[in-house]
């Protein structure tokens, strides 16, 4: 679990949020009206906006988000983050605790969980 969010809100820009996942070398930006998680947009999105006719630099992040996306407790499993993720299709689950973000899980995290002991040892 990565603690270092990127975090945007719903009426940026969408080539912004694109600008700034690419700046952080990461995936997805967690959107936050405050302090309440209230969507997710991930670079599949921006690729799904472009990909119909779309200039993301007239688009807006709420526009284009999962609005209230699925998330996970910490005490939560990495199987059970695993499970969901698979099932519903995405690459990246927040991690909520108490209300406030925490944290987000990318499906790379899991992989290296689960990859873990099988790495060579001094590696």
């Amino acid at each position: 679990m990565s603690r270092d969010l990127l975090t945007i809100e719903p009426g940026a820009g969408l080539a912004e949020a694109a600008r700034r996942m690419v700046e952080r070398g990461v995936g997805a930006a967690l959107v936050l009206d405050g302090e309440r998680l209230v969507g997710i947009v991930t670079e599949r999105d921006v690729l799904r906006a472009v990909g119909r006719g779309h200039d993301p630099a007239a688009c807006l992040v709420a526009d284009w988000m999962t609005h209230h996306p699925e998330t996970i407790d910490p005490a939560d499993t990495t199987e059970h983050a695993a499970v969901l993720m698979l099932h519903s299709g995405f690459r990246h689950l927040p991690v909520v605790e108490g209300g406030a973000v925490v944290g987000i899980l990318s499906i790379r995290d899991l992989m290296r969980v689960a990859l873990e002991d099988r790495m060579p040892r001094g590696v």
